[in-house]
């Protein structure tokens, strides 16, 4: 489902902020994959998202969705292919339109617009049915607007727009990093059963290590641009929190210095 082929990634180059991101980084998902992400900072994680959405020109190599060569392709032609949750809640969403205005704009991405009616009652009994899955009582509130949500009930909301069309592959970009932890775990669960349910080839960043490993059938860590390891399966259902930190001693010869991450294991 996802080809990347020996890219890499210079900002600033010749300049002394000159910055490698990603070094002739190659990965393949295969359809259905769930891989989580880790790293410590500078490591190339949102680098990586954000060269497979477009966000910006990879230097060289090539990135493919669904036998797609989509290396070219702008930014705005690569969404058709993606879904995507940022780290921020406020991001993804529009704070002024109320919660099935925003489901409804999802579920148009894409489409040509015409002169049809807006939402039918068809449409707003599958809203409010998705969204009484999340258990958040966000089917009782379609008209409210998305702004006067919490932060977990508009990061829950993102996810069910981003993965409303069921795209080629979703991209989470720390998508639970700013939530309370009871909220963090309640959209990881969420995001668990959607990926799951609708067998979604996924990317997840996540600080947390103990999430990377029980999340998922795939784990990559990166570090300095380059995966350093790549584990999948029952290997990966056995993997301790001290084994990945010694992983990363071994791949990189240096300690794990992530302040963040340490704290949340």
């Amino acid at each position: 489902m996802l080809e990347i082929k020996n890219i890499s990634k210079t900002f600033n180059p010749g300049t002394v902020n000159e910055k490698q991101a990603l070094r002739g980084l190659t990965l393949t998902l295969k359809d259905g994959d769930f891989v989580t992400v880790i790293g410590g900072n500078g490591a190339g994680k949102s680098t990586l998202l954000n060269a497979i959405a477009g966000t910006w020109k990879v230097d060289e190599g090539q990135i493919l969705i669904d036998g797609v060569d989509v290396t070219k392709y702008p930014e705005h032609k690569r969404a058709a292919f993606l879904g995507r949750v940022f780290q921020d809640p406020m991001n993804g969403t529009a704070a002024t339109m109320g919660i099935e205005e925003n489901l409804a704009l999802a579920l148009r991405r894409g489409d040509k617009r015409t002169l049809k009616p807006g939402i039918v009652g068809a449409e707003r009994k599958l809203y409010r049915d998705m969204l009484a899955k999340l258990g958040l009582g966000l089917e009782n509130r379609l008209t409210s607007k998305v702004g006067l949500l919490s932060g977990g009930q508009r990061q829950a909301l993102t996810l069910l727009m981003a993965t409303l069309k069921k795209p080629k592959l979703l991209l989470l970009d720390e998508h639970t990093a700013a939530l309370d932890p009871k909220t963090a775990a309640k959209v990881l669960e969420t995001t668990e059963n959607i990926v799951n349910q609708d067998h979604l080839t996924t990317l997840m960043i996540t600080h947390n290590m103990k999430d990377a490993i029980s999340i998922g059938n795939r784990l990559i860590m990166m570090n300095n641009g380059q995966i350093i390891f790549d584990v999948e399966g029952e290997e990966k259902k056995k993997l301790t929190v001290e084994d990945l930190l010694h992983k990363f001693a071994q791949a990189s010869g240096e300690e794990f210095a992530n302040d963040r991450m340490m704290l949340t294991n």
